[in-house]
């Protein structure tokens, strides 16, 4: 059933990724009056969140951020299948990066180091980043439940020099790549909601409390690995600026929780820049109110 659904759906979304990008956002304005104005795609989850995140704000200026994050949603949508025939002219065109030299310091010195990022702006930004390192590309991804475009998309990444690795793996990638001297940037964005546990570790994301994910910051101290954020901004229609800081190069003299604590209230900073560029659809704060009232603060 899996290679029939491939079948079936594998011509009509390389025809669409093979559009130019002028008629791929034509696509995207439609998409945004099909899911937002017909359907009202996961409005009910996207309201919540925004009405939490920003009490302070009117519902007329929430309404605002509202339309803007939807036509944001399907351009990124567009974006995700264009990423399937994109070519390395057009990302080296389309997605800059700033402060690389911060990365490949250390990568130069055969030394791996961890990317955090949001679900803000395009994580497919991050798609030509290997053409700009001393180093290898891993971007740690939840593996699909299709084998078939599972391997598509391995593929795809695979052509702009980024490999994908699965967060069942990560750890003992890592493990094998320092032990064969292999140096490797580990991207992931980190803010999912994890599953609850006796041990999660819980604190105020956007003012909500609530269980937030410290495997970034676990695979950072495990492996003494320097830990950088990625701010991803779209600067026009189609075009991403990235910008690299340091969160620290010395994760193992840190205190338990400090590189989680560093990444959130960063990723705050740029939601509140704007906040049209975050994934909304996402129920960030399904576990709010969950909180045991007895809790240990590392997961």
């Amino acid at each position: 059933m899996q290679l029939i659904f491939f079948l079936i759906a594998y011509p009509i979304l390389i025809g669409i990724s093979l559009l130019p990008h002028f008629l791929l956002y034509r696509i995207a304005d439609l998409m945004y009056v099909i899911l937002y104005k017909l359907i009202g795609y996961r409005t009910k989850v996207v309201r919540k969140n925004l009405n939490l995140s920003f009490p302070e704000k009117s519902q007329e200026e929430l309404k605002v951020i509202e339309r803007a994050f939807y036509r944001h949603l399907c351009d990124i949508f567009t974006e995700m299948l264009k990423a399937l025939t994109v070519t390395k002219k057009q990302v080296l065109k389309r997605y800059q990066f700033n402060n690389l030299e911060i990365i490949n310091q250390y990568l130069r010195k055969n030394r791996g180091v961890v990317l955090v990022c949001g679900h803000y702006s395009s994580w497919e930004a991050m798609l030509s980043i290997g053409y700009h390192l001393d180093g290898k590309g891993y971007a740690v991804y939840a593996p699909l439940s299709n084998k078939y475009f599972e391997r598509l998309i391995i593929k795809s990444r695979a052509k702009h020099l980024i490999h994908l690795g699965s967060r069942f793996n990560v750890l003992k990638d890592i493990e094998m790549h320092q032990k064969n001297n292999i140096t490797y940037i580990y991207g992931l964005a980190a803010d999912q909601s994890p599953k609850l546990k006796p041990k999660s570790y819980w604190r105020s994301f956007m003012g909500i409390e609530v269980p937030v994910f410290t495997g970034a910051e676990r695979m950072a101290r495990q492996f003494d690995l320097p830990i950088v954020f990625a701010d991803i901004n779209r600067t026009k229609r189609g075009y991403y600026s990235l910008d690299i800081s340091l969160i620290t190069d010395k994760p193992k003299e840190t205190k338990v929780n400090e590189i989680t604590d560093i990444f959130t209230e960063t990723l705050e900073a740029q939601i509140r820049k704007d906040p049209s560029q975050y994934f909304w659809t996402h129920n960030r704060f399904k576990h709010m109110g969950k909180k045991p009232k007895l809790v240990s603060q590392s997961e």
